[in-house]
């Protein structure tokens, strides 16, 4: 088999990776979990805390690790990293426990986080193929979200049996996952130069990668309003699921919730290449941010929650995929991985601040108001958003 039928393959493997590694059982009930080991929501929301301050210190440097020794050493190193977490988690019996736990959770993300889209473009275009890239990312982000579907609602079910049994089906898929990501090819091309040494190549790995940021001012402005929404969207669909425990859903019920948002995802995502040829990446996140505003207030009403989660879920499938090619396309492969793990850290520094904001509100007031503040945020935020769009040209 020749090198470029062996990238060629990288594109259907990916496909079976993403659906192993999204056919997470734990996404829709660790909330529900922890509650059920005694912490509290205040506690759960440190728990998400300590993961994004991990993610958020971890994040470039992996990105840079995957530059210079490889997209798939840094996946694969990525889930043993998970295998780890799936243990703690099953073993765990206080916060220190969890929070090492969610520490690995960040650490096997981070190895992953860039390094999967850079492996995926770069064998894309080592074969003249990387103008179907968005194409290819739609149809990723789908298997994603049906991959989500099957495991939020095998989950509610599961959960219902035993929460224990859900993180050992984890733990299992994790393992199997690891041993597949082996069978991916390394592109040649994106890889770090090296400087004589480690250190000299990490060193000037970062001051190429953040010069390429400072300089296109696109770039920083895609990061910033989209793992915005990103980041208000997360922390609704973590919470949602105690809200509508409150209110009288079963763990089956959420399940379901959950899963129809996923599917809308899903269904979204493989059509954006469509959307985006008639409108331009600044008229798709002016939509997300006008849309945006209005789920979030519908989120914070009570009866029309689950309606306005599926509108959310729709414009993040959309939004993921177009933020994802037109980052892609203005960034070069030896930074590819580096710069996409910088997105990610945006989206972490984020979550640092409002999760547990939230979660302290939901404690102290009800969940209820902590969406109304989530709300009028996303109002404020959003519509800013909707200003400094203006200035990015597609």
């Amino acid at each position: 088999m020749n090198y470029k039928t062996k990238l060629e393959r990288n594109i259907s493997r990916n496909y079976i990776f993403k659906f192993l590694n999204n056919l997470d059982f734990t996404r829709g009930i660790w909330m529900l979990y922890l509650a059920y080991k005694g912490l509290t929501l205040f506690e759960i929301g440190l728990m998400e805390t300590v993961y994004h301050i991990s993610s958020f210190s971890m994040e470039i440097p992996t990105g840079a690790i995957a530059d210079i020794f490889g997209r798939k050493i840094s996946r694969t190193l990525g889930k043993a990293a998970n295998i780890v977490s799936a243990l703690f988690m099953i073993f765990g019996s206080n916060t220190l426990m969890f929070a090492i736990a969610f520490f690995f959770t960040a650490l096997g993300n981070n190895l992953e986080s860039g390094a999967g889209d850079a492996l995926v473009y770069d064998s894309l275009k080592e074969i003249g193929r990387e103008n179907s890239y968005l194409k290819v990312v739609g149809i990723s982000e789908f298997i994603f979200n049906i991959a989500s579907i099957i495991s939020l609602i095998a989950a509610g079910y599961i959960a219902t049996l035993s929460f224990e049994t859900v993180y050992k089906f984890a733990l299992v898929l994790a393992i199997i996952t690891m041993v597949q990501t082996l069978s991916f090819t390394e592109p040649e091309s994106g890889r770090a130069e090296s400087a004589g040494n480690f250190a000299k190549t990490f060193a000037a790995q970062l001051k190429e990668s953040f010069a390429i940021v400072k300089n296109d001012k696109r770039v920083l402005r895609t990061i910033i309003a989209s793992e915005l929404f990103a980041t208000l969207y997360t922390t609704e669909f973590f919470y949602l699921q105690n809200r509508l425990q409150g209110l009288g859903s079963s763990t089956f019920e959420i399940g379901i919730v959950l899963a129809s948002g996923s599917l809308i995802c899903a269904i979204m995502a493989t059509q954006t290449h469509k959307l985006e040829k008639k409108i331009s990446i600044a008229g798709i996140a002016r939509i997300a941010a006008a849309i945006g505003i209005v789920g979030f207030w519908g989120m914070s009403i009570a009866g029309i929650e689950r309606y306005a989660f599926v509108i959310l879920s729709a414009i993040e499938g959309i939004l993921f995929v177009s933020v994802s090619d037109y980052i892609n396309k203005l960034i070069p492969s030896k930074q590819r991985a580096t710069i996409l793990s910088l997105q990610s850290m945006m989206f972490s520094v984020y979550m640092i601040i409002i999760f547990p904001v939230a979660g302290k509100i939901g404690d102290v007031y009800g969940l209820g108001l902590a969406f109304t503040v989530i709300a009028a945020a996303a109002t404020l935020c959003l519509g800013a958003v909707l200003i400094l769009m203006r200035k990015i040209k597609a």
